[in-house]
């Protein structure tokens, strides 16, 4: 994370109880084992996406991600002892609405992807921690900006046969009408206390 992010973060959680990160190894431990997780949450949902992509089009991806994203994310959270999932501004699905502080950040990468020039090397990402009752919580967020295919279905221009699909799976989307390049949303690692 950036310094600029860290300063940013810090300035837009001013409420939340956060712990300054501290550059330790258990910290430097935690980042690479969120980037890993991260890494395999979407490297998993893309290969599977671009299957169904090919087998029966935007219609059988959205199944893809209505069903085998959060069975990935669970598996990962049950083998690592994290939470890992998915959040955005404008969710598909409600279940994965971000809580104050993940509104913030992705604000904040929505922003700095919206400033870029052109596509950065790799999406933002955010390292905190929170003081919690239980301890303190690591957590950590990566910007996920739409890709050129995401746009068959979270586009501007939706197929009406695709339309149908997500009113059917999801009556109260929100997560139409986007750019490639701009955010969709963020993958989220939560370590709880003690973890």
């Amino acid at each position: 994370m950036t310094s600029k992010m860290t300063l940013a973060l810090r300035a837009a959680c001013c409420a939340l109880p956060l712990v300054a990160p501290a550059a330790t190894a258990d910290t430097d431990d935690r980042s690479t084992r969120s980037r890993a997780l991260a890494d395999q949450l979407m490297g998993q949902l893309k290969q599977e996406l671009q299957q169904a992509l090919q087998a029966g089009g935007p219609v059988a991806a959205i199944d893809v991600c209505r069903t085998r994203a959060p069975a990935i994310a669970a598996q990962l959270s049950q083998e690592s002892g994290a939470q890992v999932g998915r959040t955005a501004l404008r969710v598909r699905n409600p279940a994965n609405a971000p809580d104050e502080l993940e509104r913030k950040v992705l604000q904040q990468f929505k922003d700095e992807l919206a400033a870029a020039k052109s596509p950065p090397p790799s999406p933002p990402e955010a390292v905190f921690e929170l003081r919690t009752p239980q301890g303190v919580e690591y957590r950590y967020m990566r910007a996920i900006p739409l890709q050129p295919p995401c746009v068959l279905c979270h586009g501007k221009a939706i197929a009406p046969d695709v339309a149908a699909a997500i009113q059917r799976h999801y009556p109260e989307d929100a997560a139409t009408g986007f750019e490639p390049g701009e955010l969709r949303g963020a993958v989220t690692v939560r370590w709880p206390a003690g973890q």
